[in-house]
Formats: C-alpha cells, sequence, structure tokens
C-alpha cells in the first residue's frame, strides 16, 4: 500500500495476521459473529536503545525494573474485623445525618456552617 506522510511517500505492508474461528459466537443487532484465535502467537519487537534530548530509553523486548515487594496487608481478626465494620457503618450513618440536616436547614431558610 503506498502512502504519503507530510510530502514523503512510502510503502506500508502490514503485516497478515492467521486466525482460526472459534466456537464461541452469537448475534448481534441481526448480524453473527464470532471470536478468532490467532494460528500463531505474535512476534515480539526487537529491543532498539535510542535516545531523545539527550535522555536514553529502549523500545520492544523486556525492559528491566526495579521489583518492589509487595507489602503484606495485615491479618485481622474476626473481632477486628467487626470492629472496622461497624465503626464505618456508624461514620457513614453520620454523615448521612449531617447531609439531611444540611438540606433541612437550607430548605427552611436557617444559616449553615458548611466547614
Amino acid at each position: 500500500m503506498k502512502l504519503s506522510y507530510r510530502g514523503v511517500s512510502y510503502d506500508y505492508n502490514p503485516p497478515k495476521v492467521e486466525t482460526t474461528e472459534g466456537q464461541i459466537g452469537g448475534k448481534y443487532r441481526g448480524l453473527d459473529w464470532r471470536f478468532r484465535n490467532l494460528k500463531k502467537p505474535p512476534m515480539l519487537q526487537p529491543t532498539v536503545n535510542l535516545k531523545y534530548r539527550g535522555v536514553s530509553y529502549q523500545t520492544g523486548g523486556n525492559t528491566t525494573t526495579n521489583t518492589v515487594e509487595p507489602t503484606k496487608t495485615p491479618v485481622l481478626s474476626t473481632q477486628d474485623k467487626a470492629r472496622s465494620l461497624m465503626l464505618n457503618h456508624q461514620r457513614t450513618h453520620q454523615n448521612r445525618q449531617q447531609a439531611m440536616l444540611h438540606r433541612s436547614a437550607e430548605a427552611i431558610g436557617l444559616a449553615t456552617y458548611h466547614g
């Protein structure tokens, strides 16, 4: 396929992807559809070392990053979980009451403090 970008012509040949028709499908708005599966897995792009405005970076391939060990979440007892659930429920209830109080005060014309 012949393309042009900012006056420069070039040939573009998109890669051909071979697929097989899957078993899962259906009908949507009157048209039949099916999932398609790749016959072979896609190839990884080669790693390229580049530099932009003095900063080096890599494209493609596997990049190694500093791995951070996952933080361990504390194991809570059933009593602690129940306490947390009760406190969250009370906080939510209190927020609802406060919002209702403010709306009621505004409805009857009282000055309210928004803080």
